[in-house]
């Protein structure tokens, strides 16, 4: 796993609003507002939307950070993460926080922990499988698993012309498992399991890095904060552990 590999270094020049997003002062839209409001400097003088940094500029910045939110929130079966038809819920109409938004997608068949978000920061750092991030499932399939099921299945199997990448298996009893994976093809367990020629009745997500979905309920959801949330950032984003 490489939780803990250091950003990717910076290729000079870049533009003043990707060289903020990359210190992790906000999104580039963000650090554009930043430099609207005259609150960056380049060597003294107050720098423009479209400056461009070199390597030995000295970069002054005058702006008190975002206070971002987050939340673990169980996504119940049958609702919706993004874009609902016709008289689908989504995620928005259950819960009563504004301005917050889902980072990656539970199928509407599938249930568990997914984190709701203002922190644009974030949408890539975690979604983007080149970063190799843990998350963690259980699930429950119609038939009993086959022999070697766990084997196989951390091996990698053909679910379409890709094979996937290793991961983790436990096997909880007959019929039921957990996985660790750090990629997510769409529809990819069910897939998976479908290699076997099984299908998934039950597909709940537990676990997004150090975030545990735990004592949550249904629609429930509940806010990260503290060590948990300074672990999550850290891990992701490479903000210090204060």
């Amino acid at each position: 796993m490489n939780d803990h590999a250091s950003p990717a270094p910076i290729a000079y020049p870049i533009r003043i609003n990707a060289y903020l997003a990359h210190k992790k002062y906000g999104t580039r839209r963000d650090a554009d507002v930043m430099i609207k409001k005259g609150c960056v400097t380049i060597n003294g003088t107050r720098a423009k939307v479209g400056d461009k940094v070199q390597r030995d500029d000295v970069v002054n910045v005058t702006w008190k950070p975002r206070a971002y939110r987050y939340f673990a929130y169980y996504k119940p079966r049958g609702i919706i993460t993004h874009s609902p038809q016709g008289d689908e819920e989504a995620i928005e109409d259950m819960v009563p926080i504004d301005g917050v938004f889902p980072i990656g997608r539970l199928d509407k068949d599938s249930f568990g922990l997914i984190i709701l978000t203002d922190d644009g920061r974030i949408t890539d750092a975690l979604l983007n499988p080149a970063h190799a991030h843990e998350k963690e499932y259980e699930v429950t399939c119609r038939d009993d698993l086959p022999r070697e099921f766990k084997t196989r299945m951390e091996h990698g199997v053909d679910i379409g012309g890709y094979v996937t990448k290793p991961c983790r298996v436990h096997i909880i009893d007959a019929r039921r498992f957990s996985i660790t994976l750090t990629e997510g093809k769409k529809h990819q367990i069910r897939r998976m399991c479908g290699f076997f020629g099984m299908s998934a009745t039950h597909l709940k997500r537990i676990r997004i890095m150090n975030i545990r979905l735990d004592a949550l309920t249904p629609g429930a959801y509940r806010a990260i904060r503290g060590e948990e949330l300074r672990r999550f950032l850290h891990t992701l984003i490479h903000l210090p552990i204060r």
